[in-house]
């Protein structure tokens, strides 16, 4: 045994004396769409199977956003920063989402695999580059859902009359405080789902499709209510629409958009779908839109209720309609959020293990992560250990530190694939020099940069209209630098996002502007996290892939063979 580690070790040692040529071998490498759709599928075995439909889609969309968070966010929003303008920032909060979604449809339906971001970002901008994404969305996935269950039995116990959020949880005196209450419900919620997710995707499908009906006519009973049962004048008294200015409405934007997180899983799904290049449009376009219409309408029935400056910080909707004498409306507030937090969760559960799945494949992380069964044609194994990484975060980590491990992430990764949308469209589609496309998205993050700094920082008017005259200038002038992909160089016939580059070049403007509203702790957080992907990535990542793609390309499949066995020996030692 020691003989055997110690030849390992020497081995490794010798692994990461190359680490230099394999960096510059490996960090840029990319694959074509069609490498990435046959060669590279083809690494999990068995297919994932192709049952779903464009409204399984639209549903899971649904169910993905529709979750507590408009419950969460909309009453400490409209108290503290926009007023009864709230469904003015669930409409900004919107667009936004509505542009990050068009950049993510067009990725999708060029490239369906399950990859998601990682997959848009590694064909076009190298290895590295997506598997930061891919890592960083994982995190926000796995911290996420934790948190969500956490949620599950708070918003239970609520439901029964129970107002000890940790009525259920086990307190274990021995611990730190923090991670002492044991929540069970939270466990049973997430091995559940996981076997469920695990068994059938159709299956879990059609259950997400049936919890989300049932919860958007929830959502359609509580509007009808609010409104019959509110009052216009709440809206202007007292201190107007937007007593807190146009600066609070777009704060607001800026905190509500957590709320639309979710659409994203859709395009994990792509290689699930009967007819990917219709389907998937419908699918994610129409979720946003839908849940779009859906949290204004909630907005409005809220501050229609009561003034904006009496709405609760806590449980604002169950104490709005307790004001107004529906006291039995609070219980199935909660039951209503219940339901959703089982939907949000069952459909981000599903989108982080086809992240996993194929970041496997590219042999980023342990290969056997990226096997399909064959009999459910379902990533077993990625959902499997997920779902056990998520039940263990929940089972110990209180709400409040789990919801403050989750940073910038998410946007970030939207701002990449924006940005990654219009190098594709401009560069590799056009065939142009790259030059021209990395200046233009150089300067337009700069100038996005200093405008957003310059409003959160309330520098003068004139700071702020400069920057957005660069940015709109820098927008319109860049077109007539590059040649546009001719209809000779492009697919005519599959889905594409209109008036480019505007719509990429707004998306990426707003989810620069939304990074900057958080603190610095955020940031810290995300530094500490870019620099662990980084170091996996240096220590393991760039070895495993150079091992499998670089031996494979050169054809030496005699080689190819001895070095995968000691491939899959250092995922074994390593991790």
């Amino acid at each position: 045994m020691a003989t055997s580690n110690s030849s390992f070790l020497l081995n490794y040692i010798q692994t990461l004396s190359q680490t230099p040529h394999r960096l510059k071998k490996r960090m840029l490498a990319t694959w074509t769409p069609d490498e990435e759709l046959n060669q590279v599928r083809l690494r999990s075995g068995a297919d994932m199977k192709r049952k779903l439909k464009w409204y399984d889609l639209v549903s899971l969309g649904v169910g993905g956003m529709l979750g507590v968070g408009v419950f969460v966010t909309t009453g400490p929003v409209a108290l503290q920063t926009s007023g009864p303008s709230v469904f003015i920032s669930y409409i900004i909060a919107g667009i936004s989402a509505l542009l990050s979604s068009l950049c993510y449809t067009e990725f999708s339906v060029q490239i369906p695999v399950a990859g998601g971001a990682f997959s848009y970002l590694r064909v076009t901008f190298g290895e590295f580059v997506g598997f930061f994404a891919g890592s960083n969305i994982l995190m926000e996935y796995v911290l996420s859902n934790a948190a969500v269950a956490r949620s599950f039995t708070d918003y239970i116990c609520h439901t029964i009359g129970e107002n000890d959020s940790n009525a259920w949880r086990v307190e274990v005196n021995g611990l730190v405080q923090g991670f002492n209450y044991l929540d069970f419900p939270a466990v049973a919620l997430v091995i559940l789902l996981t076997l469920c997710l695990c068994y059938s995707t159709k299956d879990s499908s059609m259950l997400n499709m049936i919890m989300t009906v049932f919860h958007v006519v929830f959502f359609a009973f509580v509007i009808v209510i609010g409104f019959s049962n509110g009052s216009t004048k709440n809206m202007v008294k007292p201190g107007g629409i937007a007593p807190f200015g146009v600066k609070g409405v777009l704060d607001g934007a800026a905190i509500v958009y957590f709320s639309y997180i979710g659409y994203d899983s859709v395009s994990t799904l792509a290689e699930e779908i009967q007819n990917p290049s219709k389907s998937l449009p419908i699918g994610i376009i129409g979720s946003v839109l839908i849940v779009s219409v859906l949290y204004c309408l909630m907005a409005l029935s809220l501050c229609l209720m009561v003034p904006y400056n009496q709405i609760a910080y806590e449980a604002s909707f169950s104490m709005a309609f307790e004001k107004i004498g529906l006291n039995w409306m609070s219980n199935l507030v909660g039951a209503g959020a219940s339901l959703g937090i089982v939907a949000s969760l069952l459909v981000a559960m599903l989108g982080q293990a086809r992240y996993l799945c194929v970041i496997g494949r590219a042999r980023l992380v342990p290969f056997w992560l990226a096997r399909v069964h064959p009999s459910t044609g379902t990533p077993l194994n990625a959902t499997l250990f997920l779902g056990l990484c998520t039940a263990s975060i929940a089972l110990f980590t209180d709400l409040s530190i789990v919801l403050k491990m989750i940073s910038i992430s998410t946007l970030m990764v939207f701002y990449m694939v924006a940005n990654a949308l219009i190098y594709r469209r401009y560069t590799i589609t056009a065939q142009n020099p790259p030059q021209h496309t990395l200046l233009f998205l150089f300067l337009l993050s700069s100038a996005s940069i200093g405008f957003s700094l310059s409003w959160r920082l309330n520098q003068q008017w004139w700071c702020l209209l400069i920057f957005g005259a660069c940015i709109i200038t820098i927008i319109t002038i860049f077109p007539y630098m590059v040649v546009t992909c001719s209809t000779s160089n492009q697919n005519t016939s599959l889905w594409s996002v209109p008036f480019m580059p505007w719509p990429a070049a707004i998306s990426i403007f707003l989810n620069v502007f939304l990074m900057t509203t958080f603190n610095m702790l955020s940031f810290k957080r995300f530094a500490i996290w870019a620099g662990l992907i980084s170091l996996f990535y240096v220590l393991y990542g760039v070895h495993s892939t150079y091992v499998a793609e670089e031996m494979e390309m050169a054809g030496d499949y005699e080689l190819q063979n001895t070095t995968l066995q000691h491939s899959n020996k250092f995922d074994v030692q390593v991790l």
